[in-house]
């Protein structure tokens, strides 16, 4: 009987380059939150059903991944637990159950799996890292601010800072729908689909507003304003003859005010942005990048969530960085030396097994001295080392025969283009470690060179 080795669809087998090109990534986006006063928190990967149902929305709801009660229960068909969504609602718990031990405001950073029973395509898993921050006990905008500025920050500092951040806020759009005439028992249905104008269009959104049950006089003025010319000013306009409309609007011109011009100019007001998750209660944000057709990292302000296990609203906001659909960029712009530079700097190749210990114990002291050393392994010989090693992407490998090891040598030869040269044990790091730096900065064939600076023949 065989078995189906591929993993489950949806989620994938990370190698070398992928796990380094992540590490990378995450130290970066780390140090940038850190540098804005968060603090790294971690929770379990699944939790109770109840704290997770009805948070995420209509949809949301059907993509968590239910874990079936264990033991003499489990004939039931039952789930107790699920696995973790998002990382808001955990942190919610969090707050919610130990809000007396935690600083006011509660500022806190996580990068962990999450799962969803979703539809996998380009960019979309169903399991997948996800990187939050979050504010939890200010209502200052000043904390929206904050969270915002530290997204557009690592965005930058991963070199994707041509981003536009889609701003709107959830009382503007309620404003908007009660300004058609969309009944208030269909308001939040009709966001819903209000959220999809960029992925189906004026009269996608139409059709599904008349499949939802919202009046023909309000899904056709709608559309009338969603094709115009001015959709967003007409939109506005629409938003500033509500009350509560208007409040959200003014949120979202204090929220801009506060930011430095840098940022200020990559945000734009969409109307219809309504982010799909249920517990958002104000200010909300989508942020989108050229190189691909759907948003880089979201968030905003859910003043209730926490409420919803503590009993005591306690104002919170956040904001997440889509970190799958950001690595397939940076995966995508990285330079072809990118693998080579995280990969060991040299392979101790083993001439006969009587050499291990000797190919050991030069290896250890070159990785004292900084270098990534790996030692040959398998049997083979020496040209089946050589093929290992270019294939890994190892630029040099190390020989060490018994003339070497009399005149405390080694033979380093360059595997890209097939020179040698041999040298004092004692050189051959700085020699390794100067190749790694030229391989970072562009600069060629400074390895083959001597220390002091004769090119070898």
């Amino acid at each position: 009987m065989s078995v189906d080795v591929n993993p489950p669809s949806g989620t994938r087998d990370l190698f070398a380059a992928d796990v380094r090109l992540r590490r990378r990534t995450f130290a970066a986006v780390q140090t940038v939150f850190e540098a804005h006063g968060f603090e790294p928190l971690d929770t379990p990967a699944f939790e109770r059903l109840e704290v997770l149902s009805g948070k995420y929305g209509e949809e949301g709801e059907q993509l968590i991944f239910r874990i079936l009660r264990r033991g003499e229960q489990a004939a039931t068909g039952e789930a107790d637990l699920a696995l973790r969504y998002d990382l808001t609602v955990p942190l919610a718990r969090v707050v919610a159950r130990y809000g007396s031990q935690l600083p006011v405001p509660f500022k806190r950073y996580q990068i962990a799996s999450v799962w969803r029973a979703d539809r996998p395509g380009r960019g979309r898993f169903r399991e997948f890292t996800q990187c939050d921050i979050d504010v939890a006990g200010s209502a200052s905008p000043v904390a929206d601010a904050s969270v915002l500025l530290a997204v557009l920050d690592a965005l930058d500092a991963l070199g994707l800072g041509d981003v536009t951040v889609h701003l709107n806020d959830r009382d503007a759009l309620h404003g908007l729908v009660a300004a058609y005439g969309v009944p208030e028992a269909l308001g939040t249905s009709a966001l819903t689909a209000l959220d999809k104008l960029a992925k189906i269009g004026p009269d996608g959104v139409a059709a599904e507003l008349r499949d939802r049950g919202v009046p023909a006089a309000a899904v056709d003025a709608l559309h009338a304003d969603l094709v115009g010319k001015d959709a967003v000013a007409a939109l506005t306009a629409r938003v500033r003859g509500d009350d509560r409309g208007r409040a959200g609007l003014d949120r979202i011109a204090g929220l801009r005010a506060l930011l430095p011009d840098a940022a200020a100019a990559r945000v734009v007001h969409d109307p219809v942005l309504a982010r799909g998750l249920g517990y958002y209660t104000g200010p909300v944000f989508e942020v989108t990048h050229p190189a691909l057709d759907a948003s880089i990292a979201a968030g905003g302000r859910y003043d209730g969530l926490v409420g919803m296990f503590s009993g005591s609203d306690v104002p919170a906001v956040g904001g997440s960085l889509g970190l799958e659909r950001i690595l397939l960029v940076l995966a995508e712009r990285a330079a072809a030396s990118e693998e080579a530079a995280g990969a060991p700097d040299v392979l101790v190749t083993l001439l006969d097994a009587a050499d291990a210990a000797d190919a050991l114990a030069v290896a250890g002291r070159l990785r004292a001295a900084g270098v990534r050393a790996d030692v040959w392994a398998g049997e083979g010989r020496l040209g089946k080392q050589l093929r290992h090693a270019d294939r890994r992407g190892v630029p040099f490998a190390l020989v060490r025969g018994e003339a070497e090891r009399a005149a405390g040598s080694v033979t380093l030869k360059r595997l890209a283009t097939g020179e040698q040269t041999t040298v004092a044990e004692a050189d051959a790091p700085a020699l390794l470690l100067a190749a790694r730096t030229d391989a970072t900065t562009g600069t060629a064939g400074a390895a083959a060179d001597h220390p002091d600076g004769e090119a070898q023949r």
